[in-house]
């Protein structure tokens, strides 16, 4: 146990001491807080481009009715539409809205630029064409489009949960933010952290040292050392990392109530401490299981280049799990698909934390647990086996038919 000690000491007082480890703590809440900062810039800002949309309505049905908004400006011309297609090439961020005499097709009406349009723009114009025409087919239809307008109604609904102890706010903004954040970091930091590991038995096998190490220490303390001395440089990152951009927020007018990042810490409420907690037990099962599977394709090769063949399949399930939790399973949580992953070590950790702040029946969080614990238990004791021999091994490509004669080596 001594032994396992002073390699977890090595380990993080190595790795905290570099200046790559300062460097980065120092550098993300940075990050963080400008990229904040820029947002809540864009999201004001004042000095957006004013399109002008240069109207020739050849149906007259269309003319005079278009309605300008504050970036987007429609101006009914009567030159030619081939003048017209001169004129607009001087000008960039002008547009051309041709409308023929007849709109039989659906590609029938056009609009002209020197530049490709967005999507922003196209959809805006298509938006108030259809409104138009729409109005104009109501009054033809005998419909008092006024009385309609006046009688229309603006109705906001506001999302709530029934507790035990009545209803409160859902706060559906701050649950899909937080299920997003909960597999975004857990994705990043299994492959960051995990990655080191690896890259530390590479090194001290390339080295040699290994050779002097495991003269004193067995290969599973070593492994076992080296994988929890890093996972404790990255709970310490994270722990600086959370302090730190706390600080940032506050000091760039965070702590105002109308703050967005304030509202999102507020809108948690009591949630917070437990979907934190299942947060701190997601990523340390999470590392610890792809950690040892890291640290034995480490030991297997002689060279990063090398580690790509056995990286793939160790990686593609959370790869998979990352991909679907940012485009599907948010919006279906409680899905069969969703279970199933929450469930599996592979992908459990992305996958659960999606859906942790959808509220997990208790029964499949235990389980989703117990598997992660079951998990990384099974997989520390795959890689050790691996491990032993790999790290002594040079000069000889592995393949998977050689890891499987290295599994069943005796002592």
């Amino acid at each position: 146990m001594n032994k396992i000690l002073l390699i977890i000491q090595r380990e993080y007082i190595t790795r905290v001491r570099k200046k790559a480890f300062i460097v980065m703590t120092l550098l993300v809440p940075t990050l963080l807080a400008s990229m904040y900062a820029i947002i809540y810039y864009m999201a004001t800002d004042q000095s957006k481009t004013v399109h002008k949309v240069y109207v020739i309505d050849e149906s007259g049905d269309f003319k005079g009715k278009f309605a300008s908004q504050k970036y987007l400006k429609y101006i009914d011309t009567d030159i030619t539409f081939d003048k017209a297609k001169t004129a607009i090439q001087a000008h960039d961020e002008d547009v051309l809205l041709h409308i023929p005499v007849q709109i039989n097709k659906a590609d029938s009406v056009e609009v002209l630029a020197k530049k490709k349009t967005n999507l922003s723009l196209a959809d805006d114009i298509q938006t108030e064409l259809n409104r138009i025409a729409t109005g104009t087919k109501m009054i033809k239809a005998g419909i008092d489009t006024l009385s309609l307008h006046k009688i229309s109604s603006n109705i906001i609904v506001k999302s709530s949960e029934l507790t035990e102890t009545g209803s409160k706010n859902a706060n559906i903004g701050a649950t899909y933010a937080l299920a997003f954040a909960g597999a975004i970091l857990i994705y990043m930091s299994l492959f960051i952290y995990g990655a080191q590991v690896m890259r530390g038995v590479i090194e001290e096998k390339t080295s040699r040292i290994i050779e002097v190490i495991v003269s004193s220490v067995k290969p599973f303390q070593l492994m076992t050392g080296k994988i929890i001395g890093v996972g404790l440089v990255g709970l310490t990152q994270f722990i600086l990392w959370i302090g730190l951009s706390a600080l940032a927020t506050k000091l760039l007018g965070g702590n105002s109530s109308h703050s967005p990042v304030m509202s999102f810490v507020n809108n948690l409420g009591e949630s917070a401490g437990y979907e934190l907690a299942c947060f701190g037990f997601y990523w340390l099962t999470g590392y610890l299981f792809y950690s040892a599977l890291f640290a034995a394709v480490g030991s297997a090769v002689d060279s990063e280049t090398e580690t790509q063949q056995f990286m793939f399949p160790i990686t593609l399930p959370l790869l998979f799990t990352y991909i679907l939790s940012v485009s599907y399973l948010f919006q279906v949580p409680d899905s069969p698909l969703a279970v199933w992953l929450s469930m599996i070590p592979f992908t459990a950790p992305v996958a659960m934390m999606v859906r942790i702040p959808f509220h997990v029946p208790g029964w499949q969080l235990a389980i989703s647990m117990s598997l992660m614990v079951v998990g990384f238990l099974f997989t520390t004791y795959i890689a050790s086996r691996i491990y032993r021999v790999g790290i002594l091994m040079y000069g000889k490509k592995a393949s998977y038919k050689e890891l499987a004669k290295w599994f069943f080596y005796k002592e």
